[in-house]
Order: C-alpha cells, then sequence, then structure tokens
C-alpha cells in the first residue's frame, strides 16, 4: 500500500492582524491622549456634567449642591464600580491587561457596567425631579453597551465608538428638540471630538473603520431609542 501524504490535521490555522502604518510618534503620543482622556468610561460623566453646569435650561431648578451631587451619583455608578470590576478581574487573572483587547475578555466587563447603567437608570428614572434627557441618556448608553455585548460574540466593536457616538446623539437630540441655538458651540466641540477619538482609535488600536463606524452609529440609535421610551 503506498504510503499517503501527511494530513494537514496539524496545520495552524494563521492569524491575520490589521497592518498598521507607521505614524510618526508625536501623532500616536496625541492619539494615545485622546484615547485616555475620552475612554468610554468617562463619558457618562461627560454628558452629565454638560447637561447640569453647562447647558442653560435642564438643571436650572437645582442649586449647586443638588447639582454637584448628580454628577457624583453619575460618576461613581458609572466610572469607580465599571473600573473597580475590571481591577478585580484583572487582580484574579481573569483579563490579562486592564485595556480589554480580546472579545473574550470584555464580556464580564460589558456585563457588570451593563448592571451599574441600568442601576443608575433606575436610580434617576425614580427621581421625580430629575430632568428627563438625563434619564434617558443614562438608559442610552446601557441599550448601547447591551447592543456592545451582543455584537461583540462577531467582532470587537469600538466601546469609544460607542461613548462618541452617544455623545453626539445627545446633542442631537438637544438639536432636535427645539433648542439648537444654545448648543451651536457645543455641537461642533463635540462632533469635531468625536473625528479625533475615532481616528485616535485607528491609529493607536487594531480597530479597523468598521468596527469603530458601527459603535458611533449604536451609539447614536441607542440615543434615540432611549429618548422615545423616557419621554
Amino acid at each position: 500500500m503506498p504510503i499517503i501524504a501527511q494530513h494537514n490535521e496539524h496545520r495552524v490555522k494563521p492569524e491575520f492582524h490589521r497592518s498598521v502604518p507607521a505614524y510618526p510618534l508625536p501623532l500616536k503620543w496625541t492619539a494615545q491622549l485622546f484615547s485616555y482622556v475620552f475612554h468610554p468610561l468617562f463619558i457618562p460623566v461627560m454628558a452629565a456634567w454638560y447637561l447640569v453646569f453647562v447647558h442653560p435650561s435642564y438643571f436650572t431648578g437645582f442649586g449647586a449642591h443638588e447639582k454637584l451631587l448628580t454628577v457624583a451619583r453619575v460618576g461613581y455608578n458609572t466610572i469607580f464600580f465599571p473600573a473597580l470590576t475590571v481591577l478585580l478581574l484583572k487582580a484574579v487573572g481573569f483579563i490579562k491587561t486592564i485595556f480589554l483587547k480580546t472579545q473574550r475578555e470584555r464580556i464580564v466587563p460589558y456585563i457588570a457596567t451593563n448592571i451599574f447603567y441600568f442601576w443608575m437608570y433606575l436610580v434617576l428614572k425614580n427621581d421625580e425631579a430629575m430632568p428627563s434627557i438625563l434619564t434617558a441618556f443614562i438608559l442610552g448608553i446601557f441599550l448601547a453597551s447591551s447592543a456592545a455585548l451582543i455584537a461583540n460574540i462577531y467582532f470587537k466593536i469600538s466601546m469609544h465608538g460607542l461613548g462618541m457616538g452617544a455623545l453626539c446623539g445627545l446633542i442631537l437630540l438637544i438639536i432636535f428638540s427645539g433648542m439648537p441655538y444654545m448648543v451651536f458651540l457645543p455641537a461642533m466641540i463635540i462632533f469635531l471630538l468625536a473625528g479625533f477619538v475615532c481616528t485616535s482609535r485607528l491609529i493607536v488600536s487594531d480597530h479597523t473603520p468598521f468596527e469603530i463606524y458601527v459603535g458611533v452609529i449604536l451609539g447614536i440609535l441607542s440615543q434615540f431609542i432611549a429618548f422615545l421610551f423616557v419621554a
């Protein structure tokens, strides 16, 4: 019986990586700075700060202490507890890095973050004095994070794209609600920052344009859906 050539049972499937152009170091440092400053965990607090202290209408009846307390409540539910969860996962060895570079590492943080977002939504919903725009925004980021958890099964959606999309969705809702003259400058700044942040992720991460675009679109759509539900 002739000797048959060895089959390819043990052939290792090659890994394909996105080729990253060689960008100048100053550009990479700038992109990294944008990635850190506009990390998705910080987006809810940024939005809350804008609505509470910058926008002239939504929190006019609140005192300084109440305004600061509102931002603080959003902060410890959307920054402190999710960040603590990631650090604990890193400490027990469930994830290799706090930057969550793989789809597998993102599963538990997504679930934990969703719990904290939904809890924050319930807290704001049960506060009758709370303007509905902030309640809708928190529900929107919960919906976006939930959609990202599902999308994470198939590809590594950009969390930065989700966050900046949520900010863009918020500012669009304010414009469409009949107060465009109050948000012209903030809208220009947010849209410009969204472009910078998304471009930065292309420079310093392994995200593809598709993963970033889907993140932005989901972030915007989630805000509109949440607003229709809460309003």
